[in-house]
């Protein structure tokens, strides 16, 4: 068990005026030490919520177990055995007694003036952009990011054993999806990117949707499809999908890609002109009230369809266009998407941008700290495993950390990759042309795992730009894998140069940001998720997933824990973790940092587990505690796969690496709450859990009100027909020790249908209002 001390408490906190009671109780509650200075937990302002899973906060007080849908359950007292040999997972957001939830949009709401537009799937962030300053009445941006199964059976990575079972789109659209053809393929970019919708305070207190609102619209991956028909090449007449014929609303890119690469290189024909945005994962609410949206995951293949290009030339431009993915379909360039897009919900004349000069990568969301007379100061993250952690910052200064001007800022800085050291210390180090190339070695990624097993998973492989000339490569474009096997010959060619001899322009290297980053020795890490600016120190949280190597790199074992590293049942856990960056500059634009530590996922009984696993999204709430959200693998929930059968997983503490399938022990994704002020500070809190196989994401505080985005409910399984799922899982005690619960759980799902006595009985991606039953004389959450 892990024990810190005060004085480190201290500092992690940044010196809060709490920080007399904080440390002390952190150093219980948070690692479980047994200090005799630990004062005792004293009654939350809520009943935390039942988990499957043992947690410290079970012992000293009451927890709502949930029964059925709706609220219905019971309260059960603090025990110092919390251990539970059964548990039945119920198919609901489950919140405390003290609060209720409520859907505000969902999956194919029709709320736009044009009445052939819909709420979007799947659901991410969610930003609210108040009318006139108000927290009653404004504007919603909501991400939509994937799609899948059971929205259709066309879906990428649909279960095989699903093909008899019926989808979701004719009950939910009206629509049949089930060929792939030119009308399915536009439609599942049509369901990716953004909706927004104005939502006003009703008397009940909950917020609701205000249908055909004049700004409500959806901005989505086909966006601007009508310019098509101003190429020159056989994309001329791909105008349309179905019954839907492409729009003039495009977008367009600032910085130097977008002159470097778009307008020069110019592949397909349009200029800095940009077909629609898709794969939007989580984002960022600007100081200014603009919206930045994430692309994601674009990378595409035969497999996984509905992607583009992730692979480019030295100038910038894509590679080809991958066969059979709607890259292909609609002529859609790649190197066009994977970036940062900044919309305005109150201006529909701002037309979306997306800024080149904070990078092309699988961009999961953003942070921004705009202080008047300073740089802007920008923090993001690429989700991939072995991805890194990004800062830009611009030229200019901010005057007004409310004026809209400042959107120009993104158009002119530096992007810079964070460069770890395992003493705490770290720099900032430049993607730019004249960067000097000095990539980290693969035996060194993979310390870790060499010193404990000998051998890395995947040999500790690392990806750089494929060139002609260097290890044995005979041409351009795309990425070269340098692992533990080849370093001694393929990893010189790499060295001592610069990223001018890789990339013809900057614009270039910001297009392949990733692979450059690996080139000049950014760290990969272990999947950035979200980072969050914390509003009164000003320091970076960083929400790392997972520390599992993958396709796409290796996380450095000097700094991320990648695997169960031994064969004790209680070992580490490679779980995620939480961090934080505390920059040396008062400004945040300088180039070196500290780094620390604050939480790493696993069972609370295993060794330096927090309790939670593949933590997501972060959030501040207005009184600066810490929320988070978890999003472990929908093939791993309660311990059985996706697909119609549900096939056990394999829980076994005893197996060293790659643990991921351990998370099936937490049960559904959940939201939990960290205080960090008050007697309570540090302890890992349960707020709320999810329905079967969803995501919780996008956590927005707006006054009284948290909203929530619920994605994929149901997910790769059949719609809840009454078939559950029953198993024993192992899992850990307090102690450390194993033993076993009987877990239950429908096959499917069916929220939100089953809470709201919808005749569709369909699963759907929606996003919830929560808030006091009965509100606080202050107005606040908690």
């Amino acid at each position: 068990m892990s024990k810190i001390t005060r004085r480190q408490l201290l500092i992690f906190f940044g010196s809060s005026a709490a920080t007399t009671v904080l440390a002390p109780q952190l150093t219980q509650t948070l690692f479980r030490s047994n200090s005799s200075a630990a004062e005792a937990v004293v009654p939350t302002s809520f009943t935390p919520v039942r988990l499957p899973h043992p947690l410290p906060i079970y012992r000293e007080l009451p927890s709502f177990m949930a029964m059925a849908p709706g609220g219905q359950g019971t309260v059960m007292a603090a025990s110092q055995d919390t251990r539970l040999t059964s548990y039945s997972v119920v198919d609901d957001v489950v919140v405390p007694p003290e609060y209720e939830r409520y859907v505000i949009l969902r999956w194919g709401d029709r709320v736009f003036p044009n009445p052939a537009d819909y709420f979007g799937y799947n659901n991410d962030y969610t930003g609210f952009v108040g009318l006139r300053g108000s927290n009653d009445d404004g504007y919603l941006w909501v991400n939509h990011e994937y799609v899948s199964f059971p929205m259709s059976k066309q879906a990428p990575d649909t279960p095989s054993d699903l093909a008899s079972f019926p989808a979701t789109d004719r009950a939910v659209l009206g629509l049949d999806l089930s060929v792939k053809n030119r009308a399915t393929l536009g439609e599942f970019l049509y369901n990716m990117g953004g909706s927004i919708v104005r939502i006003t305070k009703q008397a009940n207190g909950r917020f609701g949707a205000i249908a055909g609102d004049s700004l409500n619209r959806r901005i989505h991956g086909l966006s601007g499809l009508g310019i098509n028909s101003q190429r020159s090449d056989t994309y001329k007449d791909v105008t349309s999908w179905g019954s839907r014929q492409g729009d003039d609303n495009y977008l367009i890119g600032t910085g130097p890609a977008a002159t470097q690469v778009f307008a020069q290189v110019n592949t397909d024909g349009l200029g800095n002109r940009i077909i629609g945005t898709a794969y939007n994962c989580s984002g960022g609410t600007s100081p200014w009230g603009t919206i930045l949206s994430a692309e994601e995951n674009f990378q595409g293949s035969e497999d996984f369809f509905v992607g583009v290009q992730e692979n480019i030339k030295p100038n910038g431009g894509q590679t080809s266009y991958p066969k059979g993915t709607i890259g292909e379909e609609f002529g859609l360039v790649g190197e066009k998407y994977g970036w940062m897009v900044e919309v305005d919900p109150l201006d529909p004349s701002f037309r979306p941008r997306k800024h080149t000069w904070l990078g092309r990568f699988r961009h999961e969301n953003v942070a921004i700290r705009a202080e008047a007379g300073r740089r802007l100061v920008v923090y993001m993250g690429d989700d991939r495993r072995g991805g890194h952690t990004w800062k830009f910052v611009s030229n200019g200064s901010v005057t007004n950390a409310a004026d809209k001007t400042n959107s120009r800022l993104f158009e002119d800085g530096i992007l810079y990759v964070a460069q770890y050291n395992r003493n705490g210390t770290g720099r900032w180090l430049p993607l730019t042309i004249n960067s000097q190339t000095n990539p980290v070695r693969p035996s060194q990624v993979g310390e870790a795992e060499l010193a404990s097993f000998g051998k890395a998973q995947r040999d500790a492989a690392t990806r750089f730009p494929k060139r002609a000339g260097i290890a044995g490569q005979t041409e351009d474009g795309g990425s070269f894998v340098v692992d533990t096997t080849n370093e001694a010959t393929a990893l010189p060619g790499y060295q001592n140069k610069t990223l001018a001899n890789f990339y013809s322009s900057q614009g270039a290297v910001l297009v392949d940001a990733f692979l450059a980053a690996n080139l000049i020795g950014g760290t990969p890490t272990a999947r950035p998720e979200d980072l969050e600016v914390n509003p009164t120190t000003k320091e970076v949280f960083i929400a790392y997933t997972d520390g599992a190597p993958g396709s796409d790199g290796y996380p450095d074992s000097r700094i991320f824990n990648v695997a169960k590293y031994g064969s004790a049942v209680n070992s580490n856990q490679q779980s995620g973790a939480i961090y934080k960056i505390i920059e040396d500059s008062p400004d945040g634009a300088g180039l070196t940092f500290r780094w620390q530590r604050l939480a790493q996922g696993g069972e609370a009984g295993a060794a330096d587990g927090a309790g939670f696993a593949n933590v997501d999204n972060l959030a501040f709430d207005p009184q600066g505690n810490v929320w988070g959200v978890t999003d472990m693998s929908t093939s791993t929930h309660n311990g059985f796969d996706v697909g119609a059968t549900g096939e056990p997983t394999t829980i076994d503490h005893k197996k060293t690496g790659n643990v991921s399938d351990i998370t099936g022990v937490f049960g559904n994704n959940f939201l939990f709450y960290i205080p960090t002020s008050g007697p309570n500070a540090g302890t890992v809190i349960p707020f709320a859990y999810g329905p079967n196989r969803c995501e919780l994401t996008g956590p927005t505080f707006i006054g009284d009100t948290l909203l929530l985005s619920v994605q994929h409910p149901g997910e790769d399984c059949p719609i809840d027909d009454g078939t559950v799922l029953s198993r024993q899982i192992e899992m850990l005690d307090l102690n450390g020790a194993v033993f076993n619960q009987t877990r239950s759980v429908s096959r499917g799902s069916l929220w939100p249908s089953n809470i709201e006595n919808d005749r569709r009985r369909s699963p759907m991606p929606s996003v919830v209002g929560i808030r006091r039953v009965r509100s606080t004389p202050t107005g606040q959450f908690v």
